[in-house]
């Protein structure tokens, strides 16, 4: 008999047809996500569950009596919406998707600090309402981008697309934090600087980036002090994980133009976003676009059917991370 397969939202088509030639699969047509009710059974009558991003697995979602769950084949390369420890205690293999998104979030990110030093969306906004006066020689004065110096949190692949987006593309000085040491051709081609401390790189960058994994060891990584480090005139952008900035510290340092503005396409409580934030025109804010391409998308999907095929025959599991 095939595995049964669970979906937990409605998934790129070619993916979804090809879970429902190798499996048992139950999709989610209507895209309404998942109670944790609907979690904790799903995790009692699936062989697989697939969740996303936006399904939250902590401990209490797994049930006390052994799951029928042996993998969780999770739609995105973070992870930090599942209790990985909770899912290890009762033999559950888990996988995510890295690779495959790098690209285009790395663009997301770079779309963020372009949008936001240059105002475009307060300038599309004012233009669409009809408030737009004509060119003048003090109209909403931005920030240059080019040349100026980029700090990035976290130095893996994305933060090293978007280190080569930012100097390749505009010349851009790089310099970075990272919890273990970083020195390869990649980052020596873009003349990028390790410094020893987050505070290091947020006291000297024009523009800091964030692409560093969510949950517990990162939760408000970005807080109150170390907003504080930054720059008068320095942007902040998030396309990592939501928890990794205090989103109420970030509002009274945008408030107080502590710093200049922030873009962020990932929060702390999705979908909610804070109002506080919301208000603001120097910020710009999108609904978690960052893997957002049919391509992307549709390979994110099928490396969560190359894990869970590999692992229902007994093979080397490509992306696992418990």
């Amino acid at each position: 008999m095939k595995p049964r397969v669970i979906v937990t939202r409605k998934w790129p088509a070619a993916v979804e047809q090809v879970l429902a030639e190798r499996f048992d699969t139950t999709l989610n047509a209507g895209d309404i996500p998942f109670t944790a009710t609907q979690l904790k059974a799903a995790l009692l009558n699936f062989d697989a569950v697939l969740p996303t991003v936006s399904d939250r697995l902590p401990a209490e979602v797994f049930p006390e009596e052994q799951p029928r769950t042996r993998i969780i084949g999770n739609f995105g390369v973070g992870f930090s919406h599942i209790d990985v420890e909770a899912a290890k205690r009762r033999g559950i293999v888990v996988t995510n998707t890295p690779g495959v998104l790098t690209d285009c979030t790395a663009d997301i990110a770079m779309s963020l600090l372009l949008s936001v030093a240059r105002r475009t969306g307060e300038g599309e906004r004012q233009l669409r309402a009809g408030e737009w006066k004509g060119w003048c020689p003090t109209h909403m004065i931005g920030a240059k981008v080019t040349g100026k110096t980029i700090g990035i949190i976290g130095m893996g692949r994305i933060g090293k697309a978007m280190a080569r987006r930012a100097h390749f593309g505009f010349g851009m000085k790089v310099i970075f934090f990272n919890r273990s040491r970083v020195d390869d051709e990649e980052t020596r081609a873009l003349g990028a600087v390790q410094l020893l401390s987050i505070e290091d790189v947020l006291e000297q960058a024009d523009f800091v980036s964030l692409h560093c994994p969510g949950g517990a060891e990162n939760r408000s990584l970005i807080n109150a002090d170390r907003l504080a480090r930054m720059k008068k005139s320095a942007f902040l952008i998030n396309t990592a994980r939501g928890d990794v900035v205090d989103e109420n510290a970030l509002a009274d340092a945008l408030e107080r133009h502590a710093i200049a503005g922030a873009g962020l396409d990932v929060f702390a409580q999705e979908p909610q976003v804070p109002e506080r934030l919301i208000r603001l025109e120097n910020t710009v804010l999108l609904p978690h676009l960052g893997s957002a391409t049919e391509e992307t998308r549709v390979a994110m999907g099928m490396k969560v059917v190359d894990n869970i095929t590999a692992f229902f025959a007994g093979g080397t599991v490509p992306d696992r991370v418990v």
